[in-house]
C-alpha cells in the first residue's frame, strides 16, 4: 500500500525557514513524480513544486521560485521541501502527492496518492 506522510510544519515569523518532509512508503512505478501542494483557508489548493524521483529534476510555481527547494534523500524514500524567506502568504496546509511522470503539471486528478498534510503558519 502506498502511503505518504508529511511532517515538519509549524509556526514561524516572516523571513524564517522550515523544512517539510514527505516519507513515501513505496513507489508503485519507477517514473515517480512527487509534488507539493498547499491550500490556504478559503482558497483553492495550488501546486508548489514537483520532483522527478528518477533524476531529481525539479520545477516550481512562480510564487515560490528562488525561495523554496525540493529534494530527496539518497535512499529516495523521503522528499523534502526547504522553504526559506517565508511570507505570511505562504501560510497554508501543505500536502505531498504522487503520480507517474511529472508531465501535466499540477493537475490534481493526475495525482493518485496524497498525504494528510502539515500546517505551516507564517506571522508578521
Amino acid at each position: 500500500q502506498v502511503q505518504l506522510v508529511e511532517s515538519g510544519g509549524g509556526s514561524v515569523q516572516a523571513g524564517g525557514s522550515l523544512r517539510l518532509s514527505c516519507v513515501v512508503s513505496k513507489y508503485p512505478y519507477s517514473e515517480a513524480c512527487v509534488a507539493w501542494f498547499r491550500q490556504a483557508p478559503g482558497q483553492r489548493r495550488e501546486g508548489v513544486s514537483q520532483l522527478y524521483v528518477g533524476d531529481g529534476d525539479a520545477w516550481y510555481r512562480d510564487p515560490v521560485k528562488g525561495r523554496f527547494t525540493t529534494s530527496q534523500d539518497v535512499a529516495k524514500t523521503t522528499v523534502y521541501l526547504q522553504m526559506n524567506q517565508l511570507r505570511p502568504e505562504d501560510t497554508a496546509m501543505y500536502y505531498c502527492a504522487l503520480k507517474q511522470w511529472c508531465t501535466g503539471g499540477w493537475h490534481e486528478p493526475f495525482y493518485e496518492h496524497w498525504g494528510q498534510g502539515t500546517q505551516v503558519t507564517v506571522s508578521q
